[in-house]
């Protein structure tokens, strides 16, 4: 589609939570949260032209690479929520979006992504094909206090769990959506730590995609002030996972 006439380059939109996106206490979950940040960022790609109903013309699609989230507090039950959000950096086949997340004029979270264009076809990264210079790129604005990592995986760990990959796991690129990687992962740490909030920060590494069927391992290693989980798939990391802790 063209164009929005309301587009800007700092974009935001407002979300209502509802019941099914919190946990028993009432606050939102991790993996919603993430979702709303997804979101906020398809939402702003197409007023802005490079929406994926834009970018399949082209047989592309963004795809998440980096993800780094700063919490200070998490919204809750009928929350408002006001997510902000603009890009640092867009070059050919590489994107960063910063994203804040706001209640009542506070600001509660901060996120640094780091996109890709990737041929829905070949399954491999190209540049954009589509205009984009009528974005504004602000590179010192930024939404965290450090930017996202490559995270380092420790060489002693423990095997936690096994899965195979579902329908349900899989997003409109056929491929494994970047929250249902969190989702198992968070799935197996001890549930007192996410009610009583005790994530500071996480980050993301997504390596490579999974597909139905794919059988996949998940692996944990314990520091004093992080769990690192890395996805594994034929003894090659797919997807690592650092929660950083309070």
């Amino acid at each position: 589609m063209p164009i929005a006439p309301n587009f800007t380059s700092v974009f935001s939109k407002d979300w209502e939570i509802n019941f099914t996106q919190c946990t028993p206490n009432g606050y939102l979950k991790y993996t919603d949260l993430c979702n709303f940040l997804q979101l906020t960022a398809a939402a702003h790609s197409e007023i802005g032209g490079i929406s994926f109903t834009d970018m399949q013309e082209f047989n592309q699609a963004w795809v998440l690479s980096r993800m780094r989230v700063e919490i200070t507090e998490l919204p809750k039950w009928k929350d408002v929520i006001t997510v902000k959000t603009w890009i640092n950096s867009l070059e050919n086949s590489r994107s960063v979006r910063a994203l804040e997340v706001y209640v009542n004029g506070a600001k509660m979270v901060g996120s640094e992504t780091f996109w890709a264009v990737f041929n829905t076809k070949t399954r491999r990264p190209e540049a954009l094909a589509l205009p984009y210079a009528h974005f504004e790129i602000y590179p010192e604005k930024k939404a965290t206090e450090k930017p996202f990592s490559k995270i380092t995986l420790q060489d002693e760990k423990e095997m936690v769990f096994e899965r195979t990959v579902v329908l349900s796991d899989l997003d409109i690129v056929n491929h494994v959506n970047n929250v249902k990687y969190l989702e198992w992962c968070l799935d197996l740490v001890d549930e007192i730590s996410i009610l009583k909030q005790k994530i500071e920060s996480f980050e993301m590494n997504f390596l490579k995609e999974l597909s139905l069927k794919d059988t996949v391992i998940i692996h944990e290693s314990v520091t004093e002030k992080a769990s690192i989980f890395n996805i594994t798939k034929d003894d090659k990391t797919c997807f690592a996972l650092q929660l950083n802790w309070k």
